[in-house]
């Protein structure tokens, strides 16, 4: 691996205004250069991404980061970490890297009208070099930890939708089972899985990365998909949901990859709180039947540890897999299920069917449900966990107890 040069650390931190200025634009004429110089690519890049500009803008904070810290990338490790679980999920391999590199370093002569022989060009294409080969070391450990698992893969293999079920009116469960009747891995719950499926509106296969919405078994995967149908003012309809929810059948084959992700349960021994908002419910769903039906305490007459879940939902009957929560509720002592709903009827009144009406506060939440010692987990929309965060961090729960996951896993980065 060929190292920076003070000067060239130097040269990539001066490019730093420009990128926070002009950044999305060069990242969206990065991918449109790059996707038709090899559009088989369109098969491994999130296309529902390229079409909103969410890739665009993805990317191009991640190399403004990468240039800011330019003198030490290791503050990037936990990101770092996030986006190699991601590229083997996409089965990701080193040979991209240089098809990436080199259109990178196209569109920033070209964007900023840079020749390619100038020292800046030289310097960004060994900072980019080093990145590439921090992330190919990452992401090979986690290929070989695949290699070492029981019914493990590599790459992509054929799943049968053994039963498709209707949760809600936006969302559906799919049960996936391996065509070839061989072993699946055990997987910790939060984990997810990408699955590829073609798309006819594009006449070409997409992948998109959904948490497991069930605790491991050697039977399935379970994933719970709310179709993006576009009802939302400015959202266009989602490619893979709308053909997950209007095509796909029970005795269809979809491609899955194998189960990886660093977001699941630190310690199922402490005490968790599951804080979730939406379709982000899924993982935290997989972490609370893991803890329900496998606890960690090996004397069955020690209780477990409490589980508290708490959910925010726009109505009670658009909550995905309430029904579950609420068996699980009743049936267990330890487990404490908290509900905000932002639109009441008086049928949910009557029904005492959540817990706080609107908005979820945690101020108005029972101390007794956040406990100082619990590790804390967040899944939802992204501005809904930095709220939670900021809250639970008013509540004086440590930073480090709090770990989150944004349930739209977007797409390749760097």
């Amino acid at each position: 691996m060929e190292t920076l040069t003070l000067e060239q650390k130097e040269l990539v931190k001066a490019t730093v205004p420009v990128l926070r200025e002009s950044g999305v634009a060069l990242t969206d004429y990065f991918y449109k250069r790059m996707l038709s110089n090899n559009p088989y690519l369109k098969e491994t890049f999130n296309m529902g991404h390229q079409r909103d500009g969410a890739q665009a803008r993805a990317l191009a904070g991640s190399v403004l980061a990468y240039a800011e810290n330019i003198d030490d990338p290791s503050v990037l490790a936990p990101v770092i970490e996030l986006i190699a679980h991601k590229h083997v999920s996409l089965n990701i391999q080193a040979p991209d890297y240089s098809i990436v590199g080199e259109n990178l370093l196209h569109s920033i002569s070209e964007v900023l009208t840079i020749p390619m022989e100038d020292k800046v060009i030289k310097a960004w294409a060994v900072a980019y070099g080093q990145l590439a080969d921090i992330l190919i070391s990452s992401e090979q450990t986690i290929y070989h930890r695949h290699m070492a698992t029981k019914g493990s893969w590599l790459g992509w293999r054929n799943f049968v939708v053994q039963r498709k079920v209707k949760e809600n009116d936006d969302v559906f469960s799919f049960y996936l089972v391996p065509q070839d009747g061989k072993d699946i891995p055990l997987y910790q719950g939060g984990q997810y899985i990408s699955v590829r499926v073609p798309v006819p509106e594009l006449g070409l296969k997409q992948p998109r990365q959904y948490s497991l919405s069930d605790c491991a078994n050697r039977e399935y995967f379970r994933i719970s998909v709310k179709c993006e149908d576009g009802r939302v003012a400015g959202q266009d309809p989602g490619y893979v949901s709308s053909t997950l929810h209007r095509d796909i059948k029970e005795g269809d084959i979809v491609e899955v990859s194998a189960p990886t992700g660093n977001f699941y349960l630190l310690n199922p021994a402490k005490k968790n709180v599951l804080i979730s908002a939406g379709i982000g419910i899924t993982p935290m769903i997989a972490m609370l039947n893991q803890l329900v039906t496998a606890p960690l305490n090996a004397d069955s007459s020690t209780s477990q540890n409490p589980i508290y879940f708490l959910h925010a939902t726009r109505s009670i009957g658009r909550m995905a897999i309430g029904n579950q929560l609420r068996e699980l509720a009743e049936k267990n002592p330890d487990f404490h299920l908290y509900i905000a709903c932002e639109t009441v009827t008086p049928a949910d009144i009557q029904g005492k069917d959540f817990n706080q009406a609107g908005r979820l506060d945690l101020t108005r939440v029972p101390s007794a449900l956040l406990p100082p010692d619990a590790d804390y987990y967040l899944c939802g929309p992204m501005p809904f966990m930095q709220e939670q965060n900021n809250a639970l961090l008013a509540l004086c729960i440590p930073q480090q107890h709090i770990h989150s996951e944004a349930f739209n896993t977007g797409g390749v980065q760097l």
